[in-house]
């Protein structure tokens, strides 16, 4: 009786260590919207996810949703709001005037590679400039692109007038509005839907970094390429505070430790590669590039980027947010300290 006795205390103590360790191990959704085989997705994304499961000992594993496959492009930061994800990375503008603060880092000037972009949008959210956009949701760690150029299936794009009447896709109303005072046509749609659309004619062009055209396939669709800096496109991961607040302390310090500016950093630097390759990729299969220098200085370039800006920084002192103009001087000043590598 006693040996029975000791042997079913034994198999209890360990069907309760088992248990324990079942409990503690979580498996968190994560969505986005890049393709699976692009270098986001595996260099940063991705990246994220395998520290995370290697300094937690396995106790957290992402489960990774690329191509928008847990919810679409435009959906996904609410998706990680309403708990359907438990983490999100998608682009702030794809969410119509909700991070109108936040887009100030995508104006012209603010950013001329991905690594300072990350730093600058890191540092506006550190220092307290846009607490109020992500209420709702944990934030992890933000980046940008590097800055986003035209691209066009047949047509050599030397100054604005050049746009004009072209139906060219447009990242975020922002980003759209700069096009339209050049005289183009902007149509809004996410990134995974621009290859189908240029192959049907929906569209002539489109505005985008080099990282995305390698990414999304587009160098295999367009010739000609007009490097101006007129934009840079912002994103986020975040977490849904429930999902945050489920996990054990332990976990969440992991968490911690691999959120803000370290992984905005790094994401920087993916995308800084990620433009030299598709830029090469492009002079690779013999295609045009123009480069535009310094385009808030040049006599054809200046005066819609500029009305670009003012245009902005107004909208959103209409709209009551009395601060913009200090938030875009807080995103030049850090411009200024965030290095340009």
């Amino acid at each position: 009786m006693k040996i029975s006795l000791s042997r079913c205390v034994l198999a209890a103590a360990i069907a309760g260590l088992a248990i324990s360790s079942a409990q503690a191990e979580t498996t968190l959704r994560m969505a986005h919207f890049w393709p699976g085989p692009s270098g986001v997705n595996q260099d940063v994304l991705q990246a994220w996810a395998d520290t995370i499961a290697e300094e937690s000992n396995g106790d957290l594993t992402i489960q990774m949703f690329p191509a928008g496959t847990l919810a679409k492009p435009d959906s996904i930061y609410e998706a990680a709001a309403n708990g359907i994800a438990d983490i999100g990375a998608t682009a702030q503008g794809y969410t119509a005037g909700r991070f109108p603060l936040s887009q100030i880092v995508e104006l012209p000037g603010v950013a001329s590679t991905a690594t300072q972009g990350a730093c600058v949008l890191q540092t506006l959210y550190d220092d307290g400039h846009l607490d109020s956009e992500y209420e709702d949701t944990r934030p992890l760690f933000m980046f940008t692109t590097g800055p986003g150029g035209i691209h066009t299936i047949d047509t050599d794009v030397q100054t604005p007038a050049d746009l004009e009447g072209l139906r060219i896709r447009r990242p975020t109303a922002v980003a759209g509005e700069m096009l339209e005072n050049m005289g183009a046509i902007p149509v809004g749609m996410p990134a995974p839907d621009i290859y189908t659309s240029m192959q049907r004619g929906v569209i002539e062009g489109l505005s985008f970094p080099w990282e995305g055209l390698k990414g999304f396939r587009i160098n295999e669709l367009v010739s000609y390429h007009t490097e101006v800096p007129f934009y840079t496109l912002i994103f986020v991961a975040t977490m849904n505070q429930r999902a945050y607040d489920s996990l054990t302390p332990e976990q969440q310090a992991v968490i911690d430790n691999n959120s803000g500016m370290k992984w905005a950093e790094n994401a920087g630097a993916v995308f800084d590669r990620l433009d030299v390759e598709g830029k090469q990729e492009a002079a690779d299969a013999g295609h045009t590039i123009r480069e535009i220098e310094n385009p808030l200085a040049h006599p054809d370039w200046q005066e819609p980027l500029e009305t670009g800006i003012e245009n902005y920084l107004t909208q959103l002192e209409e709209r009551g947010l009395d601060q913009a103009r200090d938030v875009y001087q807080a995103a030049l000043a850090a411009s200024e300290s965030c290095s340009a590598q």
